[in-house]
C-alpha cells in the first residue's frame, strides 16, 4: 500500500497540506525528476541523500551585483544536519503517525501546533514545497479546503476553513487520480479497432478496421479479448502473417521481355482477389480452376496470407469485374466530343447457332486508340432488320449517342441493316455528319473476294504442290520419314509444311511459301519412296515449282496489304489509301505482263475490284480524309496519287470531290462547337477572365482583327498552307501523338481526326472474337 509523504518532512502531505491549507497539488523544487506521491521506502531513501547534502537544499542566490533575485523565494535559515538521534526519534516517531481519517491529537508533539506550521513554513521559505504554476487554460475559482481526513465534528484545534484559490485541473486531478493505480499501456488491438460513434454510451461497441466486424467494448464488461480473437482467428482481410500490413517490400517487376523495374509493393487480399478474376477472363479459365489442388499448393508457396475464394466466389468476382468496367465504359460514351465507330460481324456455331459481336473503336482524350467488345449475343437469324434491331438495342442501353462510322462485310443483309440504323438514328445521332459516311466496307474482305476469285481456275502447278504436302501429312510415319529428308538435305527451318484451306486463300500463300522452303527435301522423297513417285496426278517438277514460285510473288501483295489493313490496336484507316494505290499499279502492271497467267489471273481480280471500288461513289471519303488528316502527305498527296492512277479528268474530278467533302466536315463541326463562333467565343472568354474591361478600345480592336482572320483564312487553309512533317521511318512516327500537341492550334480539325482516325478499315476485331469463341462454344458448351 502507497502512503503520500513529504521528503523533507516526514509527514503526509495530506496533514501538512491540512495544517498549512495548501492545495492539493504541490511539487518538491530542485528535484523535477521526483514522482508525485512516493512510497515509505522511497521517502526514506530520499530523505536520506538529502541530509547527507545540505547543498541540495536550494536556497535564494544572489546575482553578480549582490542583489538578490526577485523571482525567487526568500531565502530561510541554513539547514543543520540532524544527529543520528534525532533521526531515530522521527524514524519511530513516524510509524505512529496517524493515517489520513484519524485526527491528529493534541498530544502528539510533533504534528500538533506551531511546530508542524514552523516546519511547514520554513519548507515554504527555503523553496522546497511550491505552489505548481497554473494551467495556461485553467480557471480560477474560489473553494472552501477544511481539514483533509477530517471527520465530521472535529476539534477546534483544527484550523478553520479557509478561502483559498485553486486550479479546476487540480481538483479534476484530485477526483481521477487520488490511490488509483497506474493504467495499463493501451492494447494494440485498437490498431484495429475504431468505436462506433452510433452505439450507445452505456454500452459501447467497436467496428474492426478490415472487415467491419461489430463487437461490444466496454472496459470493464468486456474488454478486447473478444476483438483479439476476431483479429486472430475470423477476420479473413486481416493479415495475420505480417506484424505491419502498410509495410511495402522492394521487389523487381519485369514489365517487358529484357525489361523491369524496382517498385514497392504491399499484400493486398482484396487487389489479388480482383487480380484472380481478371486472369480468369483474360486466360479464359473456368471457375473451378481455383480449387484445384495444384493451384492451391502453388498459392499456399506463393503467397499463404491470400485466403484462396471457391469457383462461387470468383464468378461473383468476375460478375463485379464486369459490372464495374461497363460502367466505367459508360462514363467515357457520355463524354462531351466522344465518337464511337463500330465493327460487326456474325458467325454460326457447330449447332447452328447464331452470334453477332459488336466491337467499339474511339480514341480517349489522352488520344490512345481504344477497342472494347460490347456485345457478344445470340440472334435469330442473319437478315439484315435482325441485326440492325440488336445493333439499336445495344447502343441504347450502352447510351452511345455519338456513332461516326459502321464497317461490316460486303454482304446484302448488311446493307439493310445499314439503312435500318440510318433511319433509325437520325432522331438520336448527335455526331455532326449525321450519319452521312455511316457505311464502311470491310477493305481485308474485298482482297479476300478479289483474290478468291483470281484463283478460281487453279493451275495445275499448284494442285500438285497441294497434293504432294497432303501426301507428308497423311500419317506419322510419313512425316517423320520427310524430316529425315530435311535433315540430309541440311535444310535449318525448324516449321513444317503448311496446307491450305479453300476459304481462305492466304493460307494458299501460306502453303506455296512453306513448300518452297522444302524443295530439295521433296526431291528425294520422289526418288526413295515409290508411292509418292507413283501418287496420281504426279508429283511437283522443276517447272511446277517455278510456277509456285510467281505465283507466290503476285500473291505476297495482297497478302501484305491484308495484313497491314486488319490491324485492330494501331490506325489503319490513314494507311489504306498507300495499299488502295499499290493494289491499282499492280493490276496495270500485271494486265499487260507477257506472262499469260499472271495477266488472265491480274484482269479477272481487276473486274472484281472494281465492282467494289471502280465506281467513286462505292468508296467511303473518309479514306481518302484520313489521309489529308496526315501531317506527313496532307491533300497534295491524294493529288498527286490521282493523277498517277486515273486519267486528268477523273483526277481532277476526284480531287474536287475530295477536298469538298472535307471542307464540309469542317463547316459540320464548327457549325455544331457554339453555332459557328467557337473561335471568336473563345478568344473573348479568355480575354473577360484575365480582367481586360467592355471598354477597354484595345481588346476590343485585337478582338475584332482575330475575327476577321478566322473568317478570311479558317483552320483548313491554315493546315493546309502549313508545311508537311518529315516522312522518316513510317514505324516511328506517331500520328495520334502529332494530334495531341497540336490540337490547341487545329481544335476543330483535332475533333475531326479523332472520329476519322478511329474509324477502323476491316472487320477483323470482331471475326477475331469468334476466333476465340472457336475453342469455347464447342459441342458441349454453347450456351
Amino acid at each position: 500500500m502507497k502512503v503520500q509523504w513529504c521528503v523533507f518532512t516526514k509527514l503526509p502531505f495530506n496533514l501538512v497540506i491540512a495544517v498549512a491549507g495548501l492545495p492539493r497539488r504541490v511539487t518538491v523544487a530542485g528535484l523535477p525528476s521526483l514522482p508525485r506521491w512516493v512510497t515509505v521506502a522511497e521517502a526514506q531513501s530520499i530523505h536520506r541523500e538529502a541530509v547527507l547534502s545540505p547543498s541540495s537544499s536550494p536556497v535564494a542566490k544572489q546575482d553578480s551585483s549582490g542583489r538578490r533575485n526577485p523571482n525567487r523565494a526568500p531565502s530561510s535559515p541554513p539547514v543543520t544536519k540532524p544527529s543520528p538521534a534525532e533521526s531515530n526519534s522521527r524514524m519511530s516517531s513516524s510509524e505512529l503517525l496517524p493515517t489520513s481519517n484519524e485526527v491528529p491529537s493534541e498530544r502528539t508533539p510533533l504534528i500538533g501546533g506551531e511546530i508542524v506550521k514552523s516546519a511547514v513554513r520554513s519548507s515554504m521559505d527555503s523553496g522546497v514545497l511550491t505552489k505548481p504554476p497554473p494551467h495556461p487554460r485553467s480557471k480560477k475559482r474560489k473553494v472552501h479546503s477544511t481539514n483533509v481526513g477530517a471527520t465530521p465534528g472535529a476539534t477546534p484545534t483544527n484550523p478553520s476553513p479557509s478561502t483559498v484559490e485553486t486550479d479546476e485541473e487540480d481538483s479534476k486531478d484530485e477526483a481521477n487520480e487520488g490511490n488509483r493505480k497506474p493504467s495499463r499501456p493501451r492494447s494494440l488491438t485498437w490498431e484495429h479497432f475504431t468505436r462506433d460513434p452510433k452505439s450507445k454510451p452505456s454500452h459501447p461497441r467497436a467496428k474492426c478496421n478490415w472487415c467491419g466486424a461489430s463487437y461490444a467494448c466496454d472496459s470493464h464488461r468486456n474488454g478486447t479479448t473478444n476483438m483479439h480473437y476476431h483479429l486472430l482467428n475470423q477476420c479473413k482481410k486481416f493479415p495475420r502473417e505480417s506484424g505491419d500490413p502498410s509495410q511495402t517490400i522492394l521487389t523487381f517487376q519485369q514489365k517487358k521481355e529484357g525489361e523491369g523495374v524496382f517498385t514497392a509493393v504491399t499484400f493486398d487480399a482484396e487487389m489479388c482477389r480482383k487480380a484472380l478474376a481478371r486472369m480468369i477472363i483474360v486466360d479464359e479459365l473456368p471457375f473451378k480452376f481455383v480449387e484445384g489442388e495444384g493451384f492451391r499448393f502453388y498459392m499456399s508457396i506463393v503467397q499463404p496470407r491470400f485466403p484462396l475464394p471457391g469457383r462461387i466466389t470468383v464468378a461473383k468476382d468476375c460478375w463485379n469485374l464486369y459490372i464495374s468496367e461497363k460502367n466505367r465504359l459508360k462514363t467515357v460514351f457520355k463524354q462531351p466530343n466522344q465518337s464511337i465507330c463500330l465493327t460487326t460481324d456474325c458467325w454460326t456455331s457447330v449447332q447452328n447457332l447464331n452470334y453477332m459481336c459488336l466491337t467499339a473503336h474511339y480514341i480517349d482524350h489522352d488520344w490512345k486508340l481504344q477497342k472494347r467488345i460490347i456485345n457478344f449475343c445470340l440472334i435469330k437469324n442473319h437478315k439484315g432488320e435482325t441485326i440492325g434491331r440488336k445493333i439499336e438495342r445495344c447502343l441504347l442501353g450502352w447510351g452511345i449517342s455519338r456513332v461516326f462510322t459502321i464497317t461490316v462485310d460486303n454482304t446484302s443483309s448488311n446493307d439493310t441493316a445499314i439503312s435500318y440504323l440510318r433511319t433509325r438514328m437520325e432522331d438520336w445521332n448527335l455526331h455532326p455528319l449525321k450519319g452521312e459516311h455511316l457505311h464502311v466496307r470491310c477493305c481485308a474482305h474485298i482482297l479476300n473476294l478479289v483474290v478468291n476469285d483470281g484463283l478460281k481456275e487453279m493451275h495445275e502447278s499448284i494442285s500438285k504442290i497441294r497434293n504432294a504436302i497432303r501426301y507428308v501429312r497423311a500419317s506419322p510415319s510419313r512425316m517423320n520419314r520427310f524430316k529425315n529428308f530435311i535433315k540430309e538435305a541440311r535444310i535449318q527451318d525448324k516449321c513444317t509444311v503448311q496446307l491450305d484451306v479453300p476459304t481462305r486463300w492466304n493460307s494458299t500463300y501460306t502453303m506455296l511459301e512453306s513448300g518452297l522452303k522444302f524443295q530439295k527435301a521433296f526431291k528425294r522423297l520422289g526418288e526413295r519412296d515409290t508411292e509418292y513417285a507413283l501418287m496420281q496426278g504426279g508429283i511437283p517438277r522443276n517447272i511446277d515449282w517455278d510456277n509456285a514460285k510467281h505465283f507466290m510473288e503476285f500473291l505476297k501483295i495482297f497478302h501484305d496489304v491484308t495484313k497491314s489493313v486488319s490491324g485492330s490496336l494501331l490506325v489503319t484507316s490513314s494507311q489504306y489509301f498507300h495499299e488502295f494505290c499499290k493494289i491499282l499499279r499492280v493490276f496495270k502492271a500485271s494486265c499487260g505482263s507477257r506472262d499469260p497467267l499472271l495477266g488472265s489471273m491480274a484482269e479477272r481480280m481487276k473486274l472484281k475490284y472494281d465492282k467494289y471500288w471502280g465506281n467513286i461513289k462505292n468508296i467511303n471519303m473518309m479514306i481518302f480524309v484520313a489521309v489529308i488528316l496526315d501531317p506527313r502527305y496532307k491533300l497534295k498527296f491524294v493529288n498527286f496519287s490521282f493523277e498517277k492512277l486515273y486519267d486528268k479528268d477523273d483526277a481532277d474530278f476526284l480531287g474536287a470531290k475530295v477536298k469538298e467533302t472535307f471542307s464540309k466536315m469542317f463547316e459540320c463541326y464548327m457549325n455544331a462547337n457554339n453555332g459557328g463562333r467557337s473561335f471568336t467565343s473563345t478568344t473573348m472568354d479568355g480575354a473577360s477572365d484575365v480582367g481586360v474591361p467592355d471598354s477597354d478600345m484595345v481588346g476590343d480592336f485585337f478582338k475584332e482583327v482575330h475575327f476577321h482572320e478566322i473568317i478570311n483564312k479558317n483552320e483548313v487553309d491554315l493546315y493546309l498552307m502549313d508545311g508537311l512533317e518529315k516522312p522518316g521511318d513510317q514505324n516511328t512516327f506517331d500520328i495520334l501523338n502529332w494530334w495531341k500537341v497540336n490540337s490547341s492550334k487545329y481544335p476543330i480539325l483535332s475533333q475531326i481526326a479523332r472520329d476519322v482516325l478511329a474509324m477502323p478499315v476491316s472487320t477483323v476485331a470482331s471475326e477475331s472474337a469468334f476466333s476465340t469463341g472457336g475453342r469455347v462454344l464447342n459441342n458441349y458448351r454453347s450456351y
